[in-house]
C-alpha cells in the first residue's frame, strides 16, 4: 500500500477517534512515555508563564502529557483531524486549552501566531507530506531559546527493532484495528514508521532546519529502539533567560 497523505489522512483519523483511545491504552507505557518525553524539555516552574504549542494533538493524550508535567502553562492543541480534536476538546481539562482545527502548513490561516516558549510534537513528523518544511515552520513559531520536543516512531536502524515494529503491528494492532474497520490507518502507521527516517537520520534533519543541542534519546520498555524523544533548541537564547 502507499501511504496516506493530507486529507486521506486526515479522514482516516476522523474514522478512528471513536476507538483511538482504547487502542493505545493496550499500549503498555503508551502515556508515561508521553510524560517522560514532556519532561525531557526540561522546562521549569510547572509551566508558569509559558506558552506552548502541542502539534498534532490528535485525542488529547499529548496535552494530558503536558498538563500533567507544566499544569500552568497555556497550550494551544492543532490537529488536522476534526475528529480527533472534537475528542479531545471534549475531555474536562482542570485548565484551558485552546484547540485549533489546522494541517500544520496551515497554522498561520488558522490564527496560530509565533513566540511559543516550546513546540512538542507526538507521533506527527512521519505522517506529514514535507517534515523540512515543518521543521521551518516551527522553527519560526519559537521564541529565541525556545525548546522543539518530538516523541516518535524513528527506528534505530538494528534490523531487530524493524522486526519487533512488525511483528507487534501484524500480530496485535493491525488485526485489532481491522475489526474496527480502522486497518487502512493501521497499515498506513506500520509503513509509515519503515519508511520513516532513522533516530540518527530525524537528528541531523534537525540540525539542518537550524536547531541546536540536538539531542535523540530512546524510550524504555519494548519500544526501546522504536520510539524516540528528540529535544533541540532554535538558536538565539535572550540574555538572561533562565529558561
Amino acid at each position: 500500500m502507499t501511504l496516506l497523505r493530507d486529507e486521506d489522512l486526515a479522514a482516516a483519523f476522523d474514522h478512528a477517534s471513536r476507538s483511538y483511545d482504547t487502542l493505545v491504552a493496550a499500549n503498555p507505557g503508551y502515556h508515561a512515555h508521553l510524560r517522560r518525553s514532556v519532561r525531557r524539555l526540561g522546562l521549569p516552574g510547572g509551566g508558569q508563564g509559558l506558552r506552548l504549542l502541542d502539534l498534532g494533538c490528535g485525542t488529547g493524550a499529548s496535552t494530558a502529557a503536558l498538563r500533567s508535567v507544566l499544569a500552568a502553562a497555556d497550550i494551544t492543541a492543532v490537529d488536522a483531524s476534526a475528529g480527533m480534536l472534537r475528542r479531545a476538546a471534549a475531555k474536562p481539562w482542570a485548565r484551558e486549552v485552546t484547540f485549533v482545527h489546522a494541517p500544520v502548513e496551515r497554522l498561520a490561516e488558522a490564527g496560530v501566531r509565533g513566540g511559543f516558549d516550546a513546540v512538542f510534537a507526538a507521533y506527527l513528523f512521519r505522517n506529514v507530506t514535507d517534515p523540512d518544511a515543518v521543521l521551518a515552520t516551527v522553527r519560526g513559531l519559537l521564541r529565541p531559546g525556545g525548546r522543539l520536543g518530538v516523541h516518535e516512531y524513528a527506528l534505530s536502524g538494528r534490523r531487530g527493532d524493524r522486526a519487533v515494529w512488525t511483528l507487534v503491528c501484524r500480530g496485535v494492532v493491525q488485526p485489532a484495528a481491522t475489526l474496527l474497520g480502522d486497518g487502512r490507518l493501521y497499515r498506513h502507521l506500520w509503513r509509515s514508521v519503515v519508511e520513516f527516517d532513522t533516530a540518527g537520520r530525524f537528528a541531523l534533519r534537525l540540525r539542518a532546519a537550524g536547531f541546536e543541542r540536538v539531542r535523540p534519546l530512546p524510550l524504555p520498555g519494548w519500544q526501546t529502539g522504536i520510539a524516540h524523544t528528540f529535544v533541540a533548541r532554535r538558536p538565539g537564547e535572550r540574555t538572561g533567560d533562565a529558561r
